[in-house]
């Protein structure tokens, strides 16, 4: 609990003492009027100081139409209308309803305090120090103060301080407060390491590649802090409903106190009456439950999902999110790795171990993806062999001798310019032919893998009421029909480029229900254009990525796709509970404002009417934070 809220209770406490002080005394002594008032107001002032001023601060400022000056304007009508003939006094009721507002307001700190704490807990990513090496010594200094170049040590236990490259030491690192990921990463020197991430077991020294400001715990922070800005419709709704709604109240609970007495014909005598009942009009006509809980609940739903490592820039993306019909994938990076493997050896004249050991040793020295994936599946190619005579032949590939060995490894085009016989190969991805002195030796399959959790996370998003899954990709058409096929994905379209895509997502949209969204999936690096263009923008495996946290609307800090059908369900989840709020609060509202008008709805149901609904609003907001 803050200090402003910890005041706020002594405040209530205080009150609350001296409330039931002088209800005792008025009800021993039974003095007059003015005797009861001078009694009831050093709890009504101590507990509604900050009302009353805030109510006179709006009338200067001519924004007066709010929760502060409908309260003031209540309870002190309920304080004085006992001077009026034949009116019952209302002090002490005056005294409770402030009581009372004051409990809600207090229900709202500490909610949007938990709300805020639970945030800054899940994304607890700034470190207090920082260890940096100078002039031989290792000294502790504010983060802040640590510039790009230096060195900083990381002890076990120790949060990284800001992002950078391992120089010494190997270490596992808990990512969970960027990635809501509780495995563990394990680094070596050579790695990336991102501030925010815990050190749990090696010392590591690190040199710093950029300032905190500039890191990626910075930038989700800020993130998180601004996501307030981006409104919901719901929150714009309330926000419009409430500058009309709470002039409408006053002016009906004006000719509420007026209206009939004038018509009674006797006016002095139902004035008190109708009086009172305008007044309890104007405490359950406070909007405090809506304009409190709706915005206290998307920003609940936003903490909950970045505890998931699911980053929502804005209530407005997460309404937009729960609406979506249509999800859009990038292939590479997004569906699979993007990392080319090799995936099949179909040796013809020698074994699997040989086939792979040529094609590594005539690819030893390139630097294509391709060659790379060959290395990897043949680590050991850099033993004693013989490789003299290296040819890269454009489009076709690369010729070479191995230890006396002509050996030539390319595309089916090559093997044709050889005069060699090729096997065709069932296997979707790029296939390699490799001859040994003009015989066929066989072919490698490479293709890039397609991701753990692919298919289960389109088959959720189906589940989810998802009606279109398109995959985009730039490569052949064999490949995305297979991959489209493999994930089960409604379409998909190849052989794109870049600008393509931005086309087909524009075609998409104008097919689109208009009450349904598009969302696009990508790595936020190269997809910048597309990400911007769809209803929604989604960054996948954006941890570090610069470009991906500022282009996408939602960040999903690792790979795991299933996070974009959670990320579904919980702004589904929010959304139902913001409408919750608002049916709730407006039906209690409406039942109890007609009662309050017929005269049935004394000043303790009127204190539910707007306390009471609020406290419920709120607690209700809050189970937005369990994702």
């Amino acid at each position: 609990m803050g200090r402003d809220s910890r005041v706020r209770l002594l405040r209530i406490l205080v009150s609350a003492v001296l409330l039931t002080a002088a209800y005792v005394t008025v009800r021993s002594i039974t003095p007059p009027m003015w005797a009861e008032l001078l009694l009831y107001l050093p709890a009504y002032f101590v507990v509604g100081y900050d009302v009353l001023w805030e109510a006179v601060e709006g009338i200067r400022e001519g924004s007066f139409l709010n929760e502060n000056f409908l309260m003031a304007v209540a309870t002190i009508g309920a304080l004085v209308i006992g001077f009026l003939p034949a009116a019952q006094p209302e002090c002490a009721e005056a005294v409770f309803v402030m009581l009372f507002f004051q409990i809600g307001e207090l229900f709202e700190e500490i909610a949007e305090g938990r709300s805020r704490r639970s945030v800054i807990g899940l994304m607890d990513l700034r470190p207090d120090r920082a260890s940096v090496e100078r002039n031989g010594s290792i000294i502790s200094v504010d983060p802040d103060a640590v510039t790009v170049g230096e060195i900083v040590v990381i002890r076990p236990g120790e949060k990284v301080p800001m992002d950078g490259v391992i120089l010494d030491g190997s270490s596992a690192l808990n990512t969970v407060a960027l990635t809501g990921e509780s495995l563990p990463r394990d680094v070596t020197p050579g790695d990336t390491v991102l501030s925010g991430c815990v050190n749990l077991t090696g010392l590591l020294r690190v040199r710093v590649t950029k300032v905190f400001g500039e890191s990626a715990a910075a930038k989700i922070l800020a993130l998180v802090e601004n996501a307030a800005e981006n409104k919901s419709r719901s929150e714009t709704f309330i926000r419009k409903f409430a500058r009309v709604y709470t002039p409408a109240v006053v002016g009906a609970a004006v000719l509420l106190a007026f209206i009939p007495p004038l018509l009674s014909g006797d006016f002095s005598v139902s004035f008190p009456v109708w009086l009172h009942r305008a007044l309890t009009f104007l405490v359950v006509s406070c909007p405090c439950a809506l304009v409190i809980s709706v915005p206290l609940t998307f920003f609940s739903g936003i903490g909950g999902a970045s505890k998931r490592g699911i980053l929502i820039k804005g209530s407005g993306f997460m309404e937009a999110l729960a609406r979506v019909g249509t999800v859009v994938f990038d292939k590479t990076g997004t569906l699979t790795h993007g990392v080319f493997r090799v995936t099949a050896v179909h040796p013809e004249v020698c074994d699997e171990s040989h086939l792979l050991h040529l094609a590594a040793h005539v690819e030893r020295f390139s630097t294509h993806p391709i060659a790379v994936s060959l290395r990897q599946a043949y680590p050991d190619e850099a033993d004693d062999c013989s490789v003299t005579d290296v040819e890269e032949i454009p489009g076709q590939g690369i010729r070479a001798q191995v230890n006396d060995h002509s050996v030539c490894v390319g595309n089916a085009a090559m093997m044709d310019a050889c005069g060699v016989q090729w096997t065709e190969c069932s296997h979707v991805g790029t296939i390699l032919h490799v001859t040994i002195d003009g015989v066929y030796a066989g072919h490698i399959v490479i293709s890039d893998e397609v991701k753990e959790d692919a298919a289960s996370a389109v088959s959720a998003l189906h589940h989810l009421g998802v009606t279109r899954t398109v995959m985009l990709t730039g490569d052949r058409e064999e490949v995305g029909r297979h991959v489209a096929h493999m994930l089960g994905l409604s379409e998909y379209r190849a052989e794109l480029l870049p600008a393509d895509k931005v086309t087909e997502v524009e075609r998409l949209l104008t097919t689109r229900a208009k009450d349904r969204t598009l969302a696009f999936v990508g790595d936020g690096i190269n997809d910048a254009p597309v990400l911007a263009r769809a209803d929604i923008g989604i960054a996948m495996g954006a941890i570090g990525s610069d470009a991906a946290i500022e282009a996408a609307d939602v960040v999903l800090m690792d790979d795991r796709l299933m996070k974009l059908a959670d990320a579904v369900r919980i702004s589904r989840r929010t959304i139902a509970i913001a409408r919750q709020n608002i049916v709730f609060a407006l039906t209690v509202k409406a039942v109890i404002l007609i009662l309050a008008a017929l005269g049935y709805a004394p000043m303790s149901l009127a204190v539910f009417g707007d306390v009471g609904v609020t406290v419920l609003a709120i607690l209700n907001a809050m189970r937005a934070l369990k994702s």
